[in-house]
């Protein structure tokens, strides 16, 4: 089975990759961009993918559900990852002397009060496993890297200070997409819809809330995305508590078409935390 994950390598979502895929006969295929990962799925080149969707400080990744938009693809799991970050840097390199702290931006201000306490500088760079890499190709013993563990093993690097974030409660949820729809899913799965109302008219979200409030379906998650046919126009992406055989959720479904939305199922999945 050949699986597609953004990388670079020491990635979080390399990570969240191979601890979600654990059987034998796995073949990780790294691609550039989550754009990348989705084409490769779509395209048949790969059998699924992973690729992140939602972090609990920074919100949901808009590359990912603009990609689902515009990919047929299907969602067969979820996976959510602890977000924890250490501060890295070549074996020997010690705190005292750490003049310098490289980044992704997002890492930086997650450890904003670490950075401010040792009165270091902060370079950006494009991921958190990139400043890693650089700290080792560079061999330099005043300059530390944030990023996680798993990117401290891939790199050879030992973790200077641990758990640096100003919240412990991060953590990244990835989504697990293949081409073809999974024909029955288990009990107690989630659903996730992609709702586009075909006009505009006053209340309307409130319209597709209500219908599911009625029918007792819990949503778990929301989020709106512009149309881009005209400025203030959205579709909505709603993630509810239910299966997609659940007899009221396709009862939701029928009646969000009867009133004029096009209603589109992503797919059906349980959470795995990992």
């Amino acid at each position: 089975m050949r699986i597609a994950y953004l990388g670079p390598k020491g990635t979080f979502s390399e990570e969240a990759a191979t601890r979600y895929f654990t059987e034998d006969g796995v073949e990780s295929i790294m691609c550039s961009t989550i754009l990348d990962v989705l084409e490769a799925v779509d395209e048949g080149r790969v059998d699924k993918g992973i690729v992140p969707i939602e972090n609990a400080l920074e919100g949901t990744i808009t590359m990912t559900t603009d990609g689902l938009i515009h990919h047929d693809l299907w969602i067969e799991g979820e996976a959510v990852l602890p977000i924890r970050l250490q501060l890295l840097g070549n074996p020997g390199a010690k705190l005292e002397d750490i003049k310098e702290v490289w980044s992704i931006p997002p890492a930086l201000a997650q450890c904003r009060m670490f950075t401010r306490n040792l009165k270091a500088e902060t370079k950006h760079y494009s991921s958190t496993a990139a400043a890693a890499e650089a700290i080792q190709k560079e061999g330099k013993m005043d300059a530390g890297a944030i990023a996680s563990e798993w990117a401290g093993k891939t790199f050879g690097l030992e973790v200077i200070q641990p758990d640096i974030h100003d919240n412990a409660c991060n953590s990244t949820r990835f989504v697990i997409i293949r081409k073809a729809p999974v024909e029955r899913t288990a009990k107690g799965a989630k659903s996730m819809l992609l709702v586009t109302p075909t006009e505009d008219r006053p209340g309307l979200l409130a319209i597709i809330l209500n219908v599911f409030s009625s029918l007792g379906i819990n949503l778990t998650w929301i989020e709106s995305r512009p149309t881009k046919k005209r400025l203030g126009t959205y579709r909505f992406f709603i993630e509810t508590a239910a299966g997609v055989e659940d007899t009221q959720l396709q009862k939701a479904k029928t009646i969000l078409e009867t009133y004029g939305y096009d209603v589109r199922t992503l797919g059906s999945y349980m959470k795995k935390d990992l």
